[in-house]
């Protein structure tokens, strides 16, 4: 029997919740969309509408269809008014955060609610340890953007309800991803791989080798839709930051792993990439 939820509850407006909420609306389901910021709660849905009015150009979307998708969409006052049967956190990679997040919706959410973590890098198991029944917690982990990008990993945490990871395989085809399912591990399957994408970039321009442009150009012309400087604005320096250290330390200072200063001082200095209007590259307010 297909296992569909009715409602889905997104912890996080940037970037990564505005797709997930787009994709889950687009779907048929019914999102709760809750920021800390609440203006990132209305940027997020403009940001989805003006996505859809691209689609109906496109004629991919009837205009309908967009404002059935965009009034599926609810905004949230507080945490504690997100009950859903999946709610899925996708915010900064800060454990203590995410456990935060988990303990207080566990206590005002029913018991067959289904804690999602959209970590890139974090253990599951470590994210669930907090709470008072860690078999319900499972990582769904989308990729930037979440809107167009098809795969996604499932992972299970040591104490994972195994139950859990069919009804996230059939969650997943239900909002039109494919699913791969990945052991706890640090940066999973993906990052773990792609650190070396970005780390080996930076090592290319610190030497002189090639300037950001003309790597993200190469990367380009050899089949990758962005290059790696061009795909860490997009996911953002702070946030691609954070996974490199998180998976560094995750390999025991591994030095293959080792993060960039110069990602570091791009981050202090408040150069994070499109959300930012800046980070290796320059943009226009509301680009996407």
């Amino acid at each position: 029997m297909t296992w569909k939820p009715r409602t889905v509850g997104i912890i996080g407006a940037g970037t990564m919740g505005q797709g997930i909420a787009q994709v889950c609306a687009t779907a048929g389901l019914q999102v709760i969309l809750f920021d800390i910021k609440t203006e990132q709660v209305s940027r997020a849905l403009d940001l989805i509408a003006k996505n859809l009015s691209r689609e109906v150009e496109k004629d991919r979307c009837s205009a309908e269809q967009k404002e059935k998708i965009v009034s599926s969409i609810h905004p949230a006052q507080q945490l504690e008014n997100v009950k859903a049967d999946v709610i899925i956190e996708a915010v900064a990679e800060v454990i203590e955060l995410k456990q935060s997040i988990f303990r207080r919706l566990e206590d005002v959410n029913g018991a067959d609610t289904i804690f999602v973590t959209n970590t890139s890098s974090i253990s599951v198991t470590s994210i669930a340890s907090e709470m008072k029944d860690p078999s319900r917690c499972v990582g769904l982990h989308f990729f930037n953007p979440a809107d167009r990008m098809k795969l996604v990993e499932i992972i299970s945490g040591d104490k994972t309800n195994p139950e859990l990871v069919f009804k996230m395989r059939e969650f997943s085809a239900l909002i039109g991803k494919t699913s791969v399912e990945t052991k706890d591990s640090p940066g999973f399957i993906v990052n773990r791989v792609a650190r070396h994408f970005y780390t080996e970039a930076f090592v290319l321009e610190s030497e002189g080798v090639a300037g950001v442009d003309g790597i993200d150009a190469l990367m380009r012309s050899a089949g990758f839709k962005m290059g790696p400087f061009e795909l860490m604005d997009l996911i953002g320096l702070d946030t691609n930051l954070a996974v490199t250290k998180s998976i560094h330390v995750g390999f025991k200072g591994a030095v293959r792993f080792s993060p960039s200063s110069r990602q570091q001082q791009l981050v202090d200095s408040g150069r994070l990439g499109r959300k930012s209007g800046r980070g290796f590259y320059e943009y226009r307010e509301g680009e996407k």
